[in-house]
């Protein structure tokens, strides 16, 4: 099979969807891997390595599309990519359909195969090829919030972890899945007060277990979430129901409630986002204030650090994206039903329950196209 690597096209998206390590394992199984030129450089990684590792260099992105059986990328395709989608042609990437009917439909018109990283589900109920951008994102969220909560960016000028004599900064968290989680420990480590919501009691007895009176575990319902919000230096949304629309579950009501100069990160944004006033932002203009609150939400968080987001999605994405050469796409949806989950759009047909269901489109079966 021949894979393409092209550069990603999103703005300030640095990360690539490949390693040298991973092309080289491509070529080792007999695969073709084109890889764009100047794709790893935002993450360290430099032309040299990838000839190294086997692969082939090409100029521009046009080439990767015409040539490649298989596209893996990082990000989902934009505007400028969608002529270029070939029929039968695997797109394996992160794609968040459910908040974007624009690309669903492109998708649907190209007959493509196109498989999300996010809805790849293993028996336990993991999310494998989530969890590493989910942590980074988790982890990210708090650093870039307790940035934005000085004041010369907006904020009311509040240190996370205070000082002797004086508050701690309020830190909201709603969700306590993976980047709940990640966002937790790093608040609870910078010293803030801390709230987790979730409306499962297992989570919050992880969380209590866990970091006991260093955290404040809630369960999530709508006057928990007005209490939590309405006093929080930061809130940050961290809401995920896999492959589906996320709920707004901090309305605009409770925003306008909150002190100016809060802020609120809202890492569920390219679901749709859980916060009523929040829209994509993009790392050139990542935030903008509304009712006096300082709102970020920059649709490719992991992108700001994307060495180290690199790296840790293509240890995950890696197994599968072999697995699809080496097989072809529906043999390998066959043999492991995880990687099944991940079709969204085949041939056509939104194979995706939750993405049919949030976009109000036909949903088809997999296995009755395969």
């Amino acid at each position: 099979m021949i894979v393409g690597i092209p550069k990603e096209v999103k703005i300030q998206e640095y990360r690539v969807s490949m390693v040298p390590g991973g092309v080289k394992k491509l070529v080792d199984h007999g695969h073709k891997v084109l890889v764009q030129k100047g794709a790893g450089l935002g993450s360290g990684l430099t032309d040299d390595l990838y000839v190294k590792a086997g692969a082939e260099l090409v100029d521009d992105i046009k080439t990767i599309y015409e040539r490649a059986d298989m596209v893996v990328k990082v990000k989902e395709p934009i505007e400028l990519e969608y002529p270029l989608i070939r029929k039968n042609q695997v797109i394996y990437t992160y794609l968040h359909l459910a908040a974007n009917k624009k690309l669903t439909e492109k998708l649907i018109e190209t007959d493509s195969i196109d498989i999300a990283y996010e809805t790849i589900k293993t028996p336990d109920g993991s999310l494998p090829l989530l969890t590493p951008m989910s942590e980074v994102a988790g982890r990210f969220s708090i650093q870039v919030g307790a940035t934005y909560l000085q004041k010369e960016n907006g904020g009311k000028g509040i240190l996370l972890g205070g000082v002797p004599g004086v508050r701690r900064g309020r830190v909201t968290i709603i969700g306590g899945g993976v980047a709940g989680k990640n966002a937790a420990k790093m608040a609870i480590g910078m010293g803030a007060h801390v709230d987790i919501l979730d409306i499962n009691l297992k989570v919050l007895d992880y969380f209590d277990d866990v970091f006991g009176n260093r955290v404040n575990t809630l369960y999530s319902n709508p006057e928990t979430i007005y209490n939590s919000v309405v006093n929080a230096d930061l809130v940050i949304g961290a809401v995920l129901l896999p492959g589906a629309k996320a709920p707004h579950l901090v309305t605009e009501k409770m925003v306008k409630e909150m002190e100016d100069g809060s802020v609120l990160v809202d890492i569920s944004i390219d679901q749709g986002g859980c916060i009523e006033t929040m829209h994509a932002t993009n790392h050139e203009q990542p935030t903008f204030i509304k009712h006096g609150v300082v709102h970020y939400g920059v649709a490719n968080i992991p992108g700001a650090v994307a060495q180290t987001s690199t790296f840790a999605l293509t240890n995950t994405t890696l197994a599968y994206a072999i697995k699809l050469a080496d097989m072809g796409a529906n043999d390998a949806m066959k043999a492991d039903p995880a990687l099944a989950m991940g079709a969204n759009v085949y041939k056509g047909h939104v194979v995706c329950e939750p993405v049919a269901s949030s976009l109000n489109l036909p949903y088809t079966p997999l296995s009755e196209l395969i």
